[in-house]
């Protein structure tokens, strides 16, 4: 999808995804160690203002300007602050060893951007740093509770796993769960979840 697209699903006063944080993400940032966070096509902004509010000093990276608008708005309103970068994952680099997390919630990516993605985030964490990750599997296009309808962007924990061979898995789950998550994330659906930890040596 385009960043056309989504400027236009951002554009409004609404946030599409809603102002509150993921469920998973909630639960499981105490696991996430103190230092720097990226948030990957964090739209308009709900998950990287919690964990800005938590403590973190955070990236919000996104193709859309208008949901970086609306992460900035977001942001100024709990009083945090949050970078934002305009950017397609597509090309985007960041430094190796640079964030103690980074957060991919619903970042559905094409297949190549998504392995090319997944082949820097073990470099761009730090040691004990941990890539936390939601996202929709085949089985939710049967629902139509969200997503997209593009099977090849939806994902399953087998491939997860190899694409992030080099850290360690602590928790990786596959299944049926309600999420509310404004107008656009809403009822029953079939996830993924996974967070996976850096050790030292895994580089």
């Amino acid at each position: 999808m385009s960043s056309t697209f989504w400027d236009e699903r951002f554009r409004g006063d609404e946030y599409a995804y809603g102002r509150e944080p993921n469920d998973f993400l909630r639960a499981e940032a105490h696991r996430i160690p103190a230092g720097p966070v990226l948030c990957l096509a964090e739209g308009e902004g709900r998950n990287a203002v919690f964990l800005a509010r938590l403590g973190h000093e955070v990236t919000a990276i996104d193709f859309s300007l208008e949901g970086l608008r609306k992460t900035e708005r977001l942001a100024r309103e709990h009083g945090v602050a949050v970078t934002t970068v305009h950017a397609d994952l597509g090309a985007y680099e960041p430094e190796t060893e640079a964030f103690s997390g980074i957060v991919a919630i619903f970042a559905h990516l094409p297949p190549a951007v998504r392995k090319r993605v997944h082949e820097w985030v073990p470099r761009a964490l730090r040691a004990g740093g941990v890539f936390l990750l939601e996202a929709y599997t085949p089985e939710q296009l049967a629902l139509g509770t969200g997503g997209p309808k593009d099977p090849a962007m939806l994902m399953k924990l087998a491939e997860l796993e190899d694409e992030l061979a080099p850290l360690t898995i602590e928790l990786g789950h596959e299944g049926r769960r309600e999420i509310h998550e404004g107008a656009l994330h809403s009822g029953p659906s079939e996830t993924v979840q996974l967070l996976a930890i850096r050790s030292s040596s895994s580089i």
